[in-house]
């Protein structure tokens, strides 16, 4: 696909070919791109625009790249698709969530199977009735990366949503009746967690033919909590970030 609007470098990440690997870790927050670029030999920074910030060095000597997508799904489907201009095929976003069921604590992973598509950004890739499931072979990664570091995990379904607030304060909604509706069965569903970016990830990997898997940290449980149960409350992302780097380095073994 040739590049829309931009003559040299993709319009809103700002990078090119040969910039990019083919192995790309997906922050939202772009204050997070640095602190998982030191997981990477020879990070430099590649480009910054916009909620965009890109790194790319190595894991075991193949290009790895990071770049944060922003929050929510069309923000992230922008960065995929130009991503896989400048030659990216595999991606895992590395991310915070907020736990739904109670055995899944704050300070856990999540590692997603697939995601609820609760947002608006896939409707204009999928029809409703198809799918966002992650990548076999990307999740497996991921959940050898997490047993081999003996980081407490989950695999399961999550959540992708377009409203925080809604999530959060849903009786001051308009439509709150059926959001409090719709998250119940949710939950009675058995899906792990909360986060708003998966389903347009998994989305467009499908549409795109390329290779995504997703591994979150659980903030906090808002079920336990309205439940009486202590609510623990984990903000540092080291733990998901190290899982996916070990996913990457797996992967970059299999692929060879």
């Amino acid at each position: 696909m040739k590049l829309v609007y931009a003559k040299e470098r993709e319009f809103h990440i700002g990078t090119k070919p040969g910039e990019i690997g083919r192995y790309v870790i997906l922050p939202g927050d772009p204050g997070r791109c640095e602190k998982i670029a030191a997981h990477l030999e020879n990070a430099r920074k590649v480009s910054q625009n916009r909620e965009y910030i890109t790194y790319t060095g190595e894991l075991d000597g193949v290009a790895v790249s990071v770049t944060s997508t922003g929050i929510g799904g069309p923000s992230t489907a922008i960065a995929v698709e130009e991503l896989i201009h400048c030659g990216a095929d595999t991606f895992i976003r590395v991310g915070t969530s907020g736990g739904m069921q109670t055995e899944v604590e704050g300070g856990h992973c999540v590692i997603a199977t697939g995601a609820v598509r609760a947002e608006g950004t896939t409707r204009e890739y999928a029809p409703y009735a198809f799918p966002a499931v992650a990548d076999f072979y990307v999740t497996d990664a991921l959940r050898k990366g997490a047993e081999r570091l003996q980081i407490p995990h989950h695999l399961g379904v999550v959540h992708s949503k377009d409203n925080f607030y809604g999530q959060h304060d849903p009786a001051s909604m308009p439509v709150g009746g059926m959001l409090k509706e719709e998250w119940e069965a949710w939950c009675r569903l058995g899906t792990k967690c909360s986060e708003m970016e998966s389903a347009s990830l998994f989305i467009v990997a499908a549409a795109r033919r390329v290779r995504a898997g997703a591994v979150f940290l659980v903030i906090a449980n808002q079920t336990r909590r309205e439940q009486g149960f202590e609510d623990r409350q984990v903000y540092d992302t080291e733990l998901p970030i190290r899982i996916a780097v070990e996913g990457i380095k797996e992967l970059i073994g299999r692929d060879r």
